[in-house]
């Protein structure tokens, strides 16, 4: 599959699961940009890393651009990192694993299960990463309000 194609159908993906989580239209672009630019990372890094390395530095990007964007649009984080973090939870490995115990083959439910827990923590990682990062670095740029 092309690298748009897949790239595309992460923000489509994303501005989908925003729909679901009754984020405000304005924010569609946002979360589908942010959703979109993560699965972008772990595309290009896969080859180099294995998948909870990608898993980890899409994640950084997509929770980096997250906070980026709700400090743009002062609104919750949760807004943009949610639907953006979508495309990379490991629902393939947590299915595969339920299917091989439900039939009996222990060995590969055990390896894919512990593959899908090692991307899920390099998630939880890359958000405790860059939630460590200040909230005056993502206000860079913006004009000083009165107060």
């Amino acid at each position: 599959m092309s690298l748009v194609f897949q790239v595309g159908a992460a923000v489509l993906g994303t501005v989908g699961f925003s729909v679901m989580f009754s984020v405000p239209r304005a924010d569609y672009p946002l979360c589908g940009l942010a959703g979109g630019a993560g699965w972008l990372v772990y595309c290009l890094t896969l080859p180099r890393l294995d998948a909870p390395g990608a898993t980890l530095l899409a994640t950084v990007l997509v929770v980096f651009l997250s906070r980026l964007f709700a400090v743009r649009r002062r609104c919750p984080v949760t807004i943009f990192l949610i639907p953006g973090i979508i495309p990379l939870v490991p629902g393939g490995g947590i299915y595969w694993t339920a299917y091989y115990m439900v039939f009996d083959r222990f060995r590969e439910a055990a390896q894919t299960g512990f593959d899908a827990v090692k991307v899920a923590v390099a998630i939880v990682l890359g958000i405790v990463f860059v939630f460590q990062v200040p909230q005056s670095v993502f206000r860079i740029g913006m004009r000083r309000c009165p107060k």
